[in-house]
C-alpha cells in the first residue's frame, strides 16, 4: 500500500495516511487474520493495483497489463469468484485508465490463464483434472442470497462502519475532486467504483464475507485517507475524532471476542 500510494501520489500532500488507514482497517477485522485465502486474494488486488495504474493512459503496455492480470490470475487459484470482477476491471482499464486496446486485452487473458497454464501441466503428469474441474464449478454454483444466517453482529458492525467510511470519502473527494490532478481523479473513481462493486458482492453473497471485506478495505483505505488528511474544519475534524474512537473500539471488541476466551 505505501508503494501504491507513493507510485501514484494518492495525496496532494505527503503523508502516509493511505497505508496507516489500511492498517487500522484490516487490524479492527482481526477475526479475518486466520484465513488465509482471504490475505492473498488480498495481497493480489493490491499488487493488480500498482502493476495497473502504470498503464494510465498508455495502451501499448501489454507486458505490464500481463503482469496485473497475472496477479487476478494468481488471486483466482484460492478464490475463483474473483474472475466475477474481471469485466469490470476490463471496463475500468477503458474508462478510468483509457489503457484498453485489443493488445492489453489479449495481454489480460493471457495473464490470467498462466497460472492454469501450470497447473494444468502438473494435472497432465498426474493424470487428474478433477481438482480443476471443481474448482471451475464454483463460478457456476450460486448460493443462497443474501442469506445473512451465518453473520455474526462483529461482521456487521465492520461492514458497516467500513461502508460509511467510504461512502464519506466518495463524497468529500467529489466536492473536492477539482484540487487534484486528472489522473488522480480517475484513480479514485476507480477505487469507488471497486468500493460499491465489492459491497454489492458482498451483499449479496456474505458467504464470502472474510475475503470480499479484505478487498473492501483495500479499495476503502485511500478514500478514508484522503477525507482524513486533506480536511481541516471543525465539523471534520471532529469527524475525524468520532472515526478513530470508533475504530479503537471496534478493533478492542474485535481482539476481545477473538480471544481465546471465548
Amino acid at each position: 500500500m505505501v508503494v501504491l500510494n507513493n507510485n501514484n501520489a494518492l495525496l496532494r500532500v505527503y503523508s502516509r495516511m493511505v497505508s496507516c488507514s489500511f492498517i487500522a482497517l484490516t487490524c479492527m477485522a482481526c477475526f479475518m487474520f486466520e484465513s488465509m485465502r482471504g490475505a492473498i486474494t488480498q495481497l493480489c488486488l493490491i499488487a493488480f493495483y500498482v502493476f495497473s495504474f502504470q498503464c494510465y493512459q498508455d495502451k501499448e503496455s501489454p507486458g505490464t497489463t500481463y503482469y496485473a492480470f497475472l496477479c487476478i490470475g494468481l488471486g483466482s487459484t484460492v478464490f475463483v469468484q474473483i474472475l466475477f470482477f474481471v469485466p469490470f476491471l476490463w471496463l475500468l482499464a477503458a474508462t478510468q485508465l483509457n489503457a484498453l486496446s485489443w493488445r492489453t486485452l489479449a495481454a489480460s487473458l493471457l495473464g490470467l490463464l498462466t497460472p492454469y497454464w501450470f497447473a494444468a501441466g502438473w494435472m497432465v503428469l498426474q493424470n487428474d483434472f478433477h481438482m480443476l474441474t471443481k474448482h471451475f464449478t464454483e463460478l457456476a454454483t450460486i448460493l443462497p442470497v443474501a442469506d445473512y444466517s451465518g453473520v455474526t453482529l462483529q461482521q456487521t458492525a465492520v461492514f458497516a462502519f467500513t461502508a460509511v467510511l467510504a461512502l464519506t470519502g466518495m463524497i468529500h473527494f467529489w466536492r473536492n475532486s477539482s484540487y487534484d490532478k486528472i489522473r488522480t481523479r480517475q484513480l479514485y473513481g476507480y477505487f469507488s467504483s471497486m468500493t460499491l462493486l465489492t459491497a454489492l458482492f458482498l451483499v449479496l453473497q456474505p458467504q464470502h464475507y472474510d475475503i470480499l471485506m479484505r478487498l473492501m478495505i483495500v479499495n476503502t483505505a485511500p478514500l478514508a485517507a484522503h477525507f482524513i488528511t486533506l480536511t481541516h474544519t471543525k465539523i471534520t475534524n471532529l469527524a475525524f475524532i468520532v472515526i478513530t474512537v470508533v475504530c479503537l473500539v471496534l478493533t478492542a471488541y474485535n481482539t476481545w471476542m477473538s480471544s481465546s476466551i471465548f
